[in-house]
């Protein structure tokens, strides 16, 4: 082994994070070093206050015996507001070899407590100066700066959106700050570093505000001011001086306000922009604002603020037109070639007081015309007046569009490509998982996958991106949590987006459909499978990374939609009442309805046994002993009562569709000679269908892993291959690049599925993607050691896919596969991170005939176990690299 070493430090998930709110953080690190078998022994964490040098240190863990590295909390006095804290790490490595302190990182709190904050919430009634109401607010304030600036930090949030400016240069690069939480009750505050963009004399700091979510358009019935009628600003600016003292400028009547360019700006209908009524330098220090507008201070209570929680949004990729089209009906239109979410920025010369606008849209209709009908209300148009002072520039700000295609209106006819962007925006999750194959088409799906990720993952996991709807569905979110982090570390995005869950969900225990709620007394809420988030989303968190916090924050959220759920009807063991959204969109749905056939009670009951079973699990996590044991036994008469109600007495599933089976069996309600009866069945079903699915939102998670898990394998591999409608390959072959939501979203003909419902870039059915990754590249995580400690690599070819390789970057490091069938011959390179152990099954081998780098499998390094068996090899191994080769043979079960 070579020299050790602690690498990657990590605060709370994040590295060096600025303004967090957490009072016991958690650090984690990786180990670096050559070789196989790195095991951590011991650590050691010293942390240091304000102090780089750790010359005083503010706490020192000691030597600790552990092999943990993720999430250790930090166990020293309480964290304070505004403190930045160093810390750093060394470990001992279970051979002995001690490695030196890692370079050092830091985590920086926000303002913590809301009693902290001493600035007053600051606004200006436009309307009442006779300024157009709906125009953005433009505030401002001068102040003075002594000489020696050490450090300055701005504190801000705001209501409705906002973005400062300090010396006429943007302040951060977050977008839609402070981003969407049930603001009622949790808002958040945003910290920056400002140190940089502070001279002494005389400063200036400018701040913008839009509507956003919280008084802006929301949802499909024209509302809006859902939060409040009020945009207003809060902010502190903290200095601090060299010599120890420091000022504080904060928002108060000091400040001034005024409108500008900004007319109109809506998240669903696009921004209005005249370049005419800029104010040029308006965040500067020399600015005259002697004619602006008096702030008046709003009454609002502060007890909701909390620092950030998120990972903000960020403008993550740029994106240049790959084409102009001039369409048949006269429009011209720029397509960039893949369906994004964002805006488009462009540079432009004209006459003062022209105007242009882009319109944005998915798809283009069977003539080859601008179509936007499925946008329904809204409106997705970015409207620009020009000021005719030479080139002009421009992009939006508090506005967002879902869109593949642009439809310009008033632009010179000889335009050129290279002045327009599109900015694609996200919350700005780590990259850490990658997926490829031998099929060019399932590459494309995993790409349409990633990207309805991006375009959904925007502060909520909205459904879609581009209509008069962009809501945070309790539903896709659970059946694409195990997808979503493979792809990206969501672990962050999840944590916010669950405390509003928790902070929404009802009195009874019930849980709203959509998260924030904005659909107030609706009754679609508590609906199982979308309820059912509440349980889903933080056991899946729990496992994917081990977060066993999140598991105590939801626990009381979790087990009261399990105990809403046992409330309901006559039967607590049988949910029969209420409305439910079924198998959403399923192909067996009756003519005119949304909801597919499977019996609502089946599906009900079903994510009954399952949640109930999950909070058992949880309850176990935790050491509630009694919730456990109580939990399970409940989860088992479900699963009994359902077998009553629903399998007949010869065994059969009185339910004869796709989504009934894949549910009974992955959720594990049918035992032994049924089980098998069930999946046979299911396996049948699909070979009778041509090998092509008819589930909907809550089957189609689970379709081929039921099959997988079950024997049939190939039924699978046929199923997730087939191109012809209905499939997943389906819109690929139609030229998707993000996922539907209908399956045939773009029938055979060209013509639509529908209006009023056809969103092209709605994440659900990519929920496959975690059955790529575990089962054609063989990366799965064991829930008995979750977070990755220990890893499980079993990939599972068969006929149709001749290599396939993926890698995830956990918290311990890179763990990946690359398989290939070459020559007759089984070829599997696996990489596990250090201080995590494997266990690697391969299909079809023995022992006779595998080899490790071309050496015997009785010579393998890095082995703790060993097992030959019917179905082939398992090897229990140790971390580090390893290269694995043998003959190859199809393996596969008779198939329906």
């Amino acid at each position: 082994m070579s020299h050790l070493s602690v690498e990657n430090l990590r605060c709370e998930y994040l590295n060096n994070p600025l303004g967090i709110g957490v009072t016991r953080p958690r650090l984690s690190w990786q180990l670096a070093a050559e070789g196989k078998g790195v095991n951590q022994a011991a650590y050691q964490i010293q942390v240091s206050k304000a102090d780089e040098t750790f010359a005083s240190l503010h706490w020192d863990s000691g030597k600790v015996s552990s092999n943990q590295s993720i999430h250790i909390t930090y166990e020293g006095p309480a964290t304070e507001s505004r403190t930045r804290y160093y810390y750093r790490v060394k470990v001992w490595e279970q051979g002995g070899s001690l490695s030196d302190w890692s370079e050092t990182a830091y985590w920086e709190t926000g303002i913590i407590k809301p009693e902290e904050w001493t600035a007053d919430w600051i606004t200006c009634d436009l309307a009442a100066h006779d300024r157009l109401p709906d125009a953005s607010h433009m505030l401002r304030r001068s102040f003075v700066l002594s000489s020696n600036i050490k450090s300055a930090r701005i504190y801000a949030t705001a209501l409705g959106l906002y973005e400062l400016e300090l010396n006429g240069t943007r302040v951060g690069d977050e977008q839609f700050a402070p981003g969407w939480t049930s603001y009622k009750t949790r808002l958040q505050t945003q910290t920056y570093d400002v140190t940089s963009q502070l001279h002494e004399g005389e400063n200036a700091l400018g701040a913008l505000l839009g509507n956003g979510w919280y008084k802006g358009n929301l949802a499909w019935e024209n509302q809006h001011d859902y939060y409040g009628k009020e945009r207003a600003l809060l902010v502190e600016l903290h200095v601090c001086y060299e010599n120890g003292e420091s000022t504080v400028i904060r928002s108060d009547e000091a400040w001034k306000a005024e409108t500008g360019p900004i007319l109109m700006s809506e998240i669903y209908h696009g921004e209005t922009y005249d370049a005419r009524l800029e104010r040029k330098d308006w965040s500067t220090a020399g600015y005259k604002d002697s004619a602006w507008l008096p702030v008046s201070l709003l009454d609002k209570d502060k007890s909701n603020l909390l620092p950030q929680e998120n990972v903000p949004v960020r403008i993550l990729h740029e994106l240049s037109p790959v084409e102009l089209i001039h369409t048949p009906a006269g429009e011209t239109v720029l397509d960039f070639g893949q369906n994004m979410v964002g805006w488009v920025a462009f540079r432009i010369r004209g006459a003062e007081g022209s105007e242009v606008s882009l319109q944005h849209a998915e798809v283009l209709d069977h003539e080859g015309n601008f179509y936007i009908e499925n946008l329904r209300a809204a409106k997705q148009t970015n409207r620009y007046t020009l000021s005719g002072n030479g080139e002009e520039s421009y992009e939006p700000r508090f506005t967002f569009q879902g869109f593949r295609y642009v439809k310009l209106e008033g632009f010179p006819e000889d335009l050129s490509l290279d002045d327009f962007t599109g900015k694609v925006i996200y919350s700005d999750m780590e990259n850490t998982g990658h997926f490829e194959c031998s099929d060019e088409r399932i590459n494309q799906l995993q790409r349409n996958i990633v990207w309805g990720q991006r375009g959904n993952f925007l502060d909520v996991p909205t459904d879609c991106p581009q209509r008069d709807e962009r809501l945070g569905w309790t539903g896709d979110a659970q059946v694409f949590i195990r997808t979503a982090s493979f792809n990206m570390n969501s672990a962050s995005f999840f944590t916010k987006w669950l405390r509003d869950l928790q902070a929404d969900q009802f009195p009874d225990g019930g849980v709203p459909s959509v998260v924030p709620d904005v659909l107030p007394n609706s009754e679609a809420a508590n609906s199982s499978a979308w309820g059912d988030a509440a349980v889903i989303c933080p056991w899946t968190i729990y496992l994917c990374y081990g977060d066993v916090r999140i598991l105590e924050d939801q626990y009381e959220s979790m087990k009261a939609w399990v105990e809403y759920i046992r409330s309901q009807g006559s039967n607590e063991y049988l949910w029969n009442t209420g409305f439910h959204y079924g198998d959403w969109l399923g192909l067996d749905a009756k003519e005119g309805s949304y909801i597919g056939a499977t019996p609502s009670d089946f599906i009900a009951t079903s994510f009954f046994a399952y949640s109930a079973h999950l909070l058992s699990r949880a309850a176990e996590v935790l050491g509630f002993e009694q919730d456990a044991i109580h939990y399970q036994q409940l989860s088992k008469r479900v699963a009994e009562e359902l077998n009553r109600e629903f399998i007949t007495p010869s065994g059969r599933l009185a339910a004869p569709n796709q989504t009934a089976h894949a549910l009974a069996l992955q959720f594990n309600l049918v035992e032994g000679a049924v089980k098998e009866r069930v999946s046979a069945t299911l396996a049948q079903m699909v070979a009778d269908n041509g090998f092509h699915l008819t589930t909907g939102f809550v089957g189609t998670p689970y379709l081929c892993h039921a099959l997988t898990q079950n024997g049939y394998n190939e039924t699978a591999y046929r199923l997730v291959l087939q191109e012809e409608y209905p499939s997943w390959l389906y819109s690929v072959s139609k030229g998707a690049t993000t996922i539907w939501e209908h399956w045939d979203g773009i029938k055979p003909d060209g013509s639509f599925w529908s209006k009023d419902m056809n969103s092209f870039n709605h994440y659900a059915y990519g929920a496959v993607g975690d059955w790529l990754y575990q089962v054609v590249a063989g990366i799965d995580l064991d829930e008995a050691n979750p977070g990755y400690k220990h890893s499980i690599i079993h990939p599972r070819p068969t006929d149709g896919i001749s290599f396939a390789k993926a890698s995830l970057e956990t918290l311990y490091g890179e763990l990946s596969t690359d398989w290939k069938i070459e020559d007759g011959r089984f070829k599997l390179a696996v990489r596990i991170p250090h201080n995590t152990t494997a266990t690697v099954i391969l299909n079809g081998a023995s022992f006779s005939e595998l080899t490790e780098q071309g050496q015997a499998a009785d010579q393998l390094d890095g082995v703790i176990d060993r097992k030959e068996h019917a179905e082939g090899v398992t090897l229990h191994l140790q971390s580090g690299t390893y290269s694995f080769e043998y003959p190859w043979q199809q393996q596969i079960k008779t198939q329906a």
